[in-house]
């Protein structure tokens, strides 16, 4: 029986119900598809009570509510994570077997709903999950792109992107919302206060309601989707012009079409600017009707609304709830005051790059009133700060800094990390935190325990229930209960077990996907994420090359066997990012397929990373990599997926790395590299990576490994390009942290030798995680920025 009350009996007839009156079928004749989607829609059937419950209580109690706009909401598969919330896993397991598929080949069918690129996204979607966890009255808005993420493929080596097909099926988990559409336009002229829009669409509303752990409270992700204002031109298509009198449908659904589309021409950008708006007016103007169904004040609106923005994406939102205020009868300095008290921001990136930058032509074209009110806070900011530095300005060089006008409007600023927040004051936003010193405060990155451990590694949270009893999932901190059973060595060989079964299973997975062998028993250290030079899998490739080569070269040796796994995408137009892809496959034919290393080294790089394919490989590592240049990671979330379920990290002081650190002990963590401040002063050096090569023996046989075309023997000059940039242009540091993470890697080796003590540190590692929690995190956002409190 579940929490609920629900028994398997009462599952079963629901799941029948479902197969015959909404599917239309038999149960004799009901494909794997009918019976997933059966099974959805009768779990979909017990969150409903739970969610307008909760909806009723936040109108009854008139509960302040939290808006989280996010271009990206990466939430994966949703069955196994509902089923694991309401308390209804093993009922559904047993309402199962005898009349239909396992429940397990259901969770297998469901398509990973790719509306994410990486660890944006999954923290967009932890942040959901405990908010309803906790109890919070919240919406998450984003965009239900048609396509999503791109899906990944190798093609001799090289990423090629395919669209990805995860709304080809009905998609039970949402309810659509005809009723709620909002007109959204673009171009035309101003006059005065006045936009006359020159094209517009209409966002309609897909609602998923996200329910918390043991379905005590659940909220809404509404997702928005591109219409046309009319389907198309009637007389253009009777006068036989098909593709003209069609062009209104094809302007709204390339809106919502793809996420993250290639913005390296002026017709990307345009598409991208227009997304961004897309989903910040349809959200805000959605926010505004549900406040003034109750209340009547604008001004009011920051006591009853805390809105936050995921990043820049959704930057546009100061100049649209002004606009927006300015219609309700606001005078534009009123409109201003009320939407900086209401807007927050986190920024996600110490890369100046990454803070988006608009030209006033392109922002003038697509949005003329936004680039006027923009101009007019940019007046307002100067005039309130009349020394404010040349280098701040909402406008600079005729360019509109998204990342300025979402630090200026917005009443809090947050970091993700201590680090990472610290950096952010004394760098790329240096000259605005001296003039607003109390705006930039520190949330750390967290992760949520239902999906991360309970979903994933059913092996190791069955024996953490065992061990110090249940509760955990919504208590992250109980996991130190675990810190006396580590030195009792039947914990330990559990724990192990508990290891070796995840290392198996993604051993059978990678033979029967890839067609190829890897041994259980080895080291399976592993990277996935975005694929980034800042990121260095470059530095990880290059010693499995230099590991190669010495292996090769002592064969006899007392080497620990490896696998090296890599997982992630490269942006379409990220030329260097797809060169570094092709290296890596590359090397890893050429590895794979050397019989002189007998087995103790293998690459892999399984295409189309994604949530269900860290679902696998997190809980299967022994090793994680977290080795970006640091002061470059603004936090990482998978650093602390990977510690939590028993991974030892090999990093670098960067991002969240300094905390884990911290809460895992020194001694269970392998550090190296370059400090953020070491890695300022080493820039500073002419040749600094000239000198790190010539001082490195092991470096420089791996360079001239590439220089004679070892990887690419039909093509020797391939990765020519790689060697210049590590010779002449290494920014990123690879060559001068390489022999920091070469004698890394070979401590890493030599402490696999002990297994009894690799599993404690193993163990301590789990244990000590309970910071980490996304539960934690929203707390310290609803005491330090939201200003709310659970509505449970």
């Amino acid at each position: 029986m579940a929490l609920d009350g629900t028994t398997p009996e009462e599952l079963r007839e629901a799941v029948l119900w479902h197969l015959t009156y909404t599917l239309g079928k038999d149960a004799g004749h009901s494909s794997l598809y009918d019976w997933r989607m059966a099974m959805s829609f009768a779990l979909r059937d017990r969150i409903v009570e739970p969610w307008f419950a909760s909806t009723r209580k936040t109108y009854e109690t008139a509960a302040k509510r939290v808006y989280y706009l996010s271009l990206e909401f990466l939430i994966g598969r949703l069955l196994e994570d509902a089923a694991i919330n309401l308390g209804l896993r093993d009922v559904a397991e047993r309402a199962l077997k005898g009349v239909g598929p396992a429940f397990d080949e259901l969770v297998a069918d469901e398509p990973d709903a790719a509306l994410g690129n990486g660890g944006l996204g999954r923290l967009a979607a932890c942040f959901l999950d405990s908010l309803s966890t906790i109890g919070v009255p919240a919406h998450g808005y984003g965009i239900r792109y048609e396509h999503g993420l791109f899906r990944q493929r190798f093609e001799g080596g090289r990423q090629a992107e395919t669209a990805e097909d995860w709304l080809r099926q009905k998609h039970p988990w949402e309810f659509e919302r005809p009723e709620v559409a909002y007109e959204i336009g673009f171009k035309g002229q101003v006059h005065g206060d006045f936009w006359e829009p020159a094209e517009s669409v209409i966002a309609t509303a897909h609602d998923m309601p996200i329910v918390g752990w043991q379905g005590k409270w659940a909220n809404t992700l509404r997702l928005w989707a591109a219409e046309p204002t009319e389907l198309f031109d009637l007389d253009r298509f009777n006068a036989g012009d098909y593709a003209a009198a069609a062009e209104p449908e094809a302007l709204a659904r390339t809106i919502s079409r793809v996420l993250y589309p290639d913005d390296t021409t002026y017709a990307g950008k345009e598409l991208r600017l227009k997304q961004e708006y897309f989903m910040t007016s349809a959200a805000l103007q959605d926010i505004l009707r549900r406040y003034f169904a109750t209340n009547s004040n604008a001004r009011d609106l920051p006591k009853h609304v805390a809105i936050q923005l995921n990043d820049t994406h959704p930057a546009i939102a100061s100049p649209e709830l002004i606009r927006l205020l300015m219609v309700r009868g606001l005078t534009f300095e009123e409109a201003a005051s009320t939407a900086e008290r209401t807007l927050n921001y986190t920024n996600h990136t110490l890369l100046p790059e990454a803070l988006e930058r608009w030209s006033t032509w392109l922002m003038g074209n697509v949005l003329p009133q936004h680039m006027d009110l923009i101009e007019r806070l940019d007046d307002r900011h100067r005039k309130a700060h009349p020394n404010r530095p040349k280098s701040v300005g909402l406008v600079l060089n005729n360019e509109v800094q998204m990342g300025t006008l979402a630090f200026v409007m917005a009443n809090r600023v947050n970091g993700v990390s201590a680090l990472h927040t610290e950096l952010v004051k004394e760098t790329v936003f240096a000259d605005l935190h001296a003039l607003h010193p109390e705006k930039i405060v520190n949330e750390t990155n967290g992760i949520t325990p239902r999906r991360w451990l309970k979903l994933a590694n059913p092996p190791l949270s069955g024996l953490i229930s065992e061990t110090i009893g249940e509760g955990w999932e919504a208590d992250l901190d109980r996991l130190q209960a675990l810190e006396p059973a580590i030195d009792d060595a039947g914990f330990i060989e559990r724990f192990s077990a508990a290891k070796r079964h995840n290392k198996v299973a993604l051993a059978d997975w990678i033979r029967g996907t890839m067609d190829i062998a890897i041994d259980p028993d080895a080291i399976f250290d592993v990277q996935i994420k975005r694929i980034h030079e800042y990121k260095r899998q470059l530095l990880n490739i290059l010693q499995t090359v230099s590991l190669w080569h010495r292996i090769r070269q002592n064969p006899n040796g007392d080497w620990v066997p490896q696998v090296r796994i890599f997982g992630g995408k490269s942006a379409p137009g990220y030329a260097v990012a797809k060169e570094i892809i092709h290296f890596i496959n590359d090397v890893a034919r050429t590895i794979n397929s050397d019989p002189e290393v007998r087995g103790l080294l293998k690459v892999v790089y399984p295409p189309n990373y994604n949530v269900s394919m860290a679902e696998r490989l997190i809980p299967a590592a022994d090793v994680s990599e977290q080795i970006s240049t640091a002061g470059k990671e603004a936090s990482g979330t998978g650093n602390m997926k990977f510690a939590l379920n028993g991974a030892l990290t090999v990093g670098t002081l960067d991002g969240a790395n300094v905390e884990i650190r911290e809460q895992v002990g020194a001694d269970n963590f392998f550090l190296f590299g370059l400090t953020a401040p070491e890695v300022v002063a080493r820039r500073r050096i002419p040749d600094h990576a000239r000198l790190a090569i010539e001082a490195s023996q092991n470096l420089k046989d791996v360079l001239q490994l590439i220089a004679e075309g070892v990887f690419s023997p039909g093509d020797p000059e391939r990765y020519h390009g790689i060697l210049d940039r590590i010779w002449h242009h290494d920014y990123f540091l690879v060559a001068s942290d390489f022999d920091g993470y070469d004698a890394a890697q070979g401590d890493i080796a030599q402490a696999w030798k002990d297994q009894g003590h690799w599993m404690r540190m193993a163990a301590r590692n789990t244990a000590r995680m309970g910071y980490f929690s996304s539960d934690r995190t929203i707390r310290g956002y609803m005491a330090d920025i939201w200003d709310v409190t659970s509505a449970m």
